[in-house]
């Protein structure tokens, strides 16, 4: 009788094992089971969302730093300038903009041997104030390209770090404030929808002249041609209604 019983529940015991046995082997299979693959028109929808959401901003603002190649007299090779850039742009559309950009740029003045030794590369700086359409022709998850011309000014001083000495004395610009405009190509690689990386190609002309006193027949002023390279971050905010 008593072996009975112990058979019975052994049994009892085996048949309760064997039940949760079962029942945890599907939640296993669930567990393990890889989620659902992401079809293609969903990827396209949530993409197309993602585009959307990111060039539907309004507001575009940022800066950075850069190189300039810029020409500092009629006569002189051209020097190497560290520049700091800072721009606003808004949109009108997620393609056009009205952009505004200041820019400055620090450089020594390649002078060369002179009778004025003291004024051996000057530091000279120029600053540049410009606006002007911005017209975002590529749009993508992950990168936009956009173009931008601009006119505006630019500020010169050329004998500020001269010692005591005027620029025509040893063949700079006149310090003066001038016509300037640039043209140049975004490159935005997307770290956010609302923060981008920028790299920006830029052509700077300029039209200082040398001083009025000076024989030379240019009352109004030389183009220089001057190229760069700015990188900086870009913040969005704000939504086109």
């Amino acid at each position: 009788m008593f072996g009975l019983r112990m058979e019975v529940r052994l049994a009892a015991v085996m048949l309760v094992g064997a039940a949760m046995v079962a029942a945890v082997r599907p939640m296993e299979a669930q567990s393990t089971r890889r989620p659902k693959r992401e079809t293609t028109a969903s990827r396209q929808e949530r993409i197309a969302r993602t585009i959307e959401n990111t060039y539907n901003h309004r507001w575009e603002v940022g800066g950075g730093g850069g190189y300039l190649r810029f020409r500092s007299g009629e006569y002189k090779q051209k020097n190497n300038e560290v520049t700091w850039a800072t721009a606003a742009t808004y949109y009108l559309s997620p393609k056009l903009g009205l952009m505004g950009d200041i820019r400055g740029s620090f450089g020594n003045a390649k002078v060369g041997p002179n009778i004025y030794n003291e004024a051996y590369n000057p530091l000279i700086n120029e600053y540049t104030f410009m606006a002007g359409p911005n017209l975002r022709f590529y749009r993508k998850e992950k990168a936009a390209v956009s173009l931008h011309v601009l006119g505006g000014v630019a500020m010169g001083n050329f004998d500020g770090g001269a010692k005591g000495l005027l620029s025509q004395d040893i063949g700079l610009w006149q310090s003066a404030t001038r016509p300037s405009f640039s043209a140049g190509v975004n490159f935005d690689y997307n770290l956010y929808p609302n923060l981008a990386l920028r790299v920006t190609p830029t052509y700077v002309g300029t039209m200082f002249k040398l001083a009025d006193s000076d024989p030379s027949p240019q009352p109004h002023g030389t183009l220089q041609n001057n190229a760069g390279v700015n990188v900086g971050l870009f913040y969005r905010f704000g939504r086109i209604k």
